[in-house]
């Protein structure tokens, strides 16, 4: 055991090593005398002005002895353990050695040219003696990226980069910077180590990656605060927190009147914000607004497009806040007059752009992936919480401001209803905003204190349990009215095949008058798509097809029934309507499995491969998965997703966020190392309860997994369907491809629409390769339609139809694309 350790991490373990060595030498937990100290740590005046050029890479073996011991020992134990598996053991060395020297030496070159041109942060560091190894542990992190897939080379960049940026801005210390300068060292280093597929460029995210970064993102920026707590100096632009929360008082708000703005001391700031947090109330009233980007960080992840909002709003909220307290404010106010000639000037003004552009870029990057963000909470949950946020506003401000009045001599100095009424925005308004600020009155009382103090901590308290409650509520759709009966609804039977897309997030639900039958449905641009045809008993199910189009109709929709089925296209003939054919569902029947024969020779061909190779199939869900599987399934997930030129779709074809339901089962191929190598997963058809049939929705495999794995796999599923006495297996459709026979109906102007979006659509996701491969099984073709009633309405229902496909599609791509049908019409 212990061999084999020291064999596959010697750089680690030597790393280790010397770190713990180094701390018994310094003094064990108690951290490093000042001779050591002084031998090994680095910095500017140690390499510039006493020519210590070793310290850049002996720095980094150096630790402050106790927790930081414990945290670096443990940090190179898992990061540059996890990197030497990955690249190897002399990648890793040279990783660690290279970053080590460019994050410090960059730095001090940095820290010299700033200090010849007179800057005060530089100057202010210029004596510290820097020792950190966590310079050396995220450019070795940062360098294994590059040998990793698509799916953990994104998170780690992300993650470690937003992470080393946040220890920046928050704390601001040198190793803070040689640190950011040490990651970046090591994104470049992996690009040179790595081949030219650990070259490539920025991958396509899927929906479910594109929410976990964000919602990181945001969750680190939210946190970055809490670095200034465990940070011995507070230097970094977006380091209130740690003047806020210090222990010491001034003696008396006299030594307020010495501040002036722009040109105030350090020790002057302290004592104004200090002044400001007299009590819990004040600390939460910073607190509290972080704590809301915590919430919209978990509705993120959810795939809320609340919480996108959420997250949006309270990052434009603090920029403004920034912008106005820091730099409208003192600008225009006659009582804070700014002195441009002060060498500190530019400074401060630096620090402005950084606190307003930081929370106003996490905010554009938000709003920028929104289509991301699928799942919709009810209109009326996101009213009330509107609603109840303005009356709770409303409300606690004429609290403040008429129980104030009527307490005034409780505030020194005495107050006036004026006083009060602009003193009003600064109860709402975290703390360290108003650090540059007059501080007017003060109270002076055990009421008028709680008044003071606690106003704002009560507003921003509603906020915060309210976004939960928001995010924590059914999405829209999905409630008891919704989806739920639209669940009992499918366990009766009713709706076909392709009825279990009806319960998949973003579509709406509409139920007939006697409740029997309901349509799943999506409005894109005026255009009711129903997914699929009615759910119910058959009688229901084509009596609704009538009261949904008059249900459109009174609302300005123009009804279109797609992927429905040949007695549902006749039904809407009937009433006039035009359809067509728009691909074909491929149906097997399990007990008439065999393989036997010419026609099943690639199936059996690849069950044969398989075995031999030790692959074997697996029948699961998402919930029984093991966290190391699960791991896997989404890294194949992603590197499918990379590999395409245009966004994961949607609709008809289901993702990863749909593999959670637990009706769903999975059939997944594990090979001899028991790493997942591709799964299949099936979607459930009922009749009376029962299970009566299953169909084929979300395929992926690893891009080097043997050939034939997926028909393995779909093989597999059909003997078990076989056993379990299962009516039919479904292969599901290739949109817009055609099986069978064609007839009259090509030369249609619906079937030249749907041409057109397959064809647009072919080179990227291959539908009719996707048909293809779907003939190996011998499949029974049974024709899938689209009933519309209105041929006018087709280039709006063809727009409909590309963007419940691809919901990014922007404007312009909607214009681009009309103009396209045109033009072949």
């Amino acid at each position: 055991m212990i061999g084999r350790v020291l064999r596959r991490n010697p750089v680690t373990l030597a790393i280790i090593a010397i770190l713990l060595g180094t701390a018994a030498i310094g003094g064990g937990f108690r951290g490093p005398g000042a001779a050591l100290r002084f031998a090994l740590g680095t910095g500017y005046e140690q390499v510039v002005e006493n020519g210590r050029w070793w310290t850049p890479l002996a720095s980094v073996f150096l630790t402050d002895g106790g927790i930081h011991l414990a945290i670096v020992v443990l940090a190179a134990a898992v990061l540059v353990g996890v990197s030497e598996q990955i690249m190897g053991s002399w990648r890793t060395a040279v990783a660690f050695v290279t970053t080590a020297v460019v994050g410090a030496s960059v730095g001090i070159v940095a820290q010299t040219a700033a200090n010849a041109a007179g800057e005060l942060w530089a100057r202010r560091v210029s004596e510290l003696v820097t020792s950190d190894p966590m310079t050396a542990i995220a450019g070795t992190l940062m360098t294994a990226s590059a040998f990793v897939g698509v799916l953990w080379r994104r998170r780690i960049r992300v993650l470690t980069l937003s992470s080393v940026v946040v220890f920046l801005l928050y704390s601001g210390q040198p190793s803070d910077f040689y640190r950011f300068v040490g990651a970046l060292a090591g994104l470049g280093l992996g690009y040179a180590l790595s081949s030219p597929d650990g070259r490539r460029r920025w991958h396509r995210s899927s929906h479910h990656e594109t929410r976990v970064l964000l919602s990181a993102v945001v969750a680190i920026s939210a946190l970055g605060p809490v670095v200034t707590l465990l940070s011995q100096m507070r230097l970094g632009p977006l380091a209130p927190l740690g003047l806020l929360l210090a222990d010491a008082r001034p003696a008396s708000l006299r030594v307020l009147d010495r501040c002036q703005a722009l040109q105030v001391t350090r020790t002057c700031l302290h004592d104004i914000d200090l002044e400001r947090i007299s009590g819990v109330g004040p600390v939460l009233l910073t607190l509290l607004p972080l704590l809301t980007l915590l919430v919209a960080a978990f509705a993120l992840l959810r795939g809320r497009r609340f919480g996108a909002w959420l997250a949006v709003v309270v990052n434009v909220a603090l920029a403004a806040l920034a912008a106005f307290f820091y730099g409208l404010l003192p600008l225009f106010s006659q009582s804070l007059q700014v002195k441009v000639s002060t060498p500190r000037y530019w400074e401060v003004t630096l620090d402005l752009v950084i606190c307003t552009l930081v929370p106003l870029i996490i905010a554009i990057v938000v709003l920028a992936n929104l289509e991301h963000f699928t799942v919709h909470v009810s209109r009326r949950a996101v009213r009330l919480y509107l609603a109840g946020v303005a009356v709770a506003l409303v409300g606690l401000a004429t609290v403040y401001v008429g129980f104030g009045w009527l307490l005034r001599d409780g505030f020194s100095p005495n107050v006036t209803l004026l006083d009060l009424l602009s003193d009003l925005p600064d109860r709402f308004v975290p703390v360290g905003f108003l650090k540059i600020e007059p501080l007017t009155f003060a109270p002076d009382q055990t009421l008028t204190g709680i008044l003071y103090y606690w106003i704002g901590p009560a507003f921003w308290i509603l906020v915060v349990a309210g976004a939960l409650l928001v995010t924590l509520r059914p999405t829209r759709g999905s409630s008891a009215s919704g989806r739920a009966r639209v669940g009992k609804l499918l366990r009766a039977g009713g709706g076909g095949s392709l009825a279990f897309w009806a319960t998949w997030a973003g579509n709406s639900y509409w139920f007939s008058s006697d409740g029997r039958a309901a349509v799943a449905y999506r409005v894109i641009n005026g255009v009711a798509v129903t997914t699929s045809e009615p759910i119910g008993d058959d009688e229901a199910s084509l009596a609704a097809i009538v009261e949904f189009a008059r249900h459109c109709d009174d609302n300005g929709w123009t009804p279109v029934f797609y992927a429905i089925h040949g007695a549902y296209a006749d039904a809407c003939e009937r009433m006039g309507w035009s359809s067509t054919v728009i691909g074909d569902e491929t149906v097997v029947h399990p007990s008439e499995w065999d393989t036997t024969g010419k026609r099943w020779q690639d199936i059996r061909s690849s069950i044969n491969r398989a075995e031999r190779e030790g692959v074997r199939a697996e029948w699961t869900s998402f919930g029984q998965l093991s966290a190391r599987h699960l791991s896997q399934i989404v890294e194949i997930s992603e590197q499918w997703v990379a590999e395409k030129d245009l966004p994961e779709m949607g609709f008809t074809l289901g993702s990863f966020d749909e593999l959670r339901d637990p009706a769903v089962r999975l059939m997944i191929a594990r090979d001899a190392r028991d790493h997942v190598v591709a799964i299949t997963s099936w979607l459930p058809s009922y009749r009376g309860g029962e299970v009566i049939g299953w169909t084929l929705d979300f395929m992926r495999r690893t891009p080097d997994g043997s050939n034939g794995v997926m028909e393995f796999l779909i093989a597999r599923s059909a003997e078990r369907f076989r056993d379990d006495g299962v009516e039919f297996m479904s292969l599901s459709t290739a949109p817009l491809a055609r099986g069978g026979e064609d007839d009259a109906e090509a030369v249609s102007g619906a079937a030249r629409v749907l041409e057109y979006i397959g064809t647009r659509l072919e080179p990227v996701y291959g539908f009719r390769s996707l048909l293809n491969f779907k003939r190996k099984f011998q499949p029974e073709f049974r024709p899938l339609a689209m009933a519309y009633p209105d041929a006018l309405a087709l280039p709006a229902i063809g727009v409909a139809l590309a963007r419940a496909y691809l919901p990014s599609m922007s404007v312009r791509g909607s214009i681009q694309f009309l103009r396209n049908i045109g033009q072949r019409d």
